[in-house]
């Protein structure tokens, strides 16, 4: 455990948790003038219990010292993944499974494609997005999953 890191702060001698126990008693204003004195900075036009919890995170960060740089790398490192799965995730939402095969009757006649990893197959050739496909079996411009019925024409699933 480091010593207090906040020498300045005229509340060093009050034990942390009288400390935050006065948060829960502050107003909003009171919040305010609390952040402007702990964290250096005018706070965020953010509610009352985002100001109180961000506030006595900094009085603990100060009595107690904050986190590690082990475990700054590695919460910077989970963010990063969870941002890129969240991505992932949206991009492959739209996209049926690999393997899967999609049927549109069209004019009396059927369609068929197969989903690819990277891609689709449609009659042994290759297409990266099944708008191309729809485009090519219609002749005219089509949105791929509303015309092979993965969406409707609102844009939902």
């Amino acid at each position: 455990m480091r010593p207090n890191a906040n020498t300045g702060n005229r509340m060093t001698h009050i034990p942390i948790i009288a400390q935050l126990a006065v948060l829960k008693d502050m107003n909003t204003e009171q919040l305010r003038n609390k952040w402007r004195e702990v964290c250096e900075g005018e706070p965020p036009p953010f509610n009352r219990a985002y100001l109180e919890s961000r506030v006595a995170y900094r009085l603990q960060e100060l009595a107690h010292g904050g986190l590690g740089k082990q475990a700054q790398k590695r919460i910077t490192q989970l963010r990063e993944e969870m941002l890129e799965n969240k991505q992932r995730a949206r991009i492959d939402a739209n996209k049926p499974p690999v393997g899967a095969i999609l049927v549109r009757e069209f004019k009396g006649t059927e369609y068929r494609v197969r989903v690819l990893r990277d891609g689709f197959e449609y009659e042994g050739r290759q297409f990266t997005s099944l708008s191309a496909i729809a485009t090519l079996i219609t002749g005219a411009r089509w949105n791929g999953p509303l015309f092979f019925g993965l969406r409707n024409h609102r844009g939902k699933r």
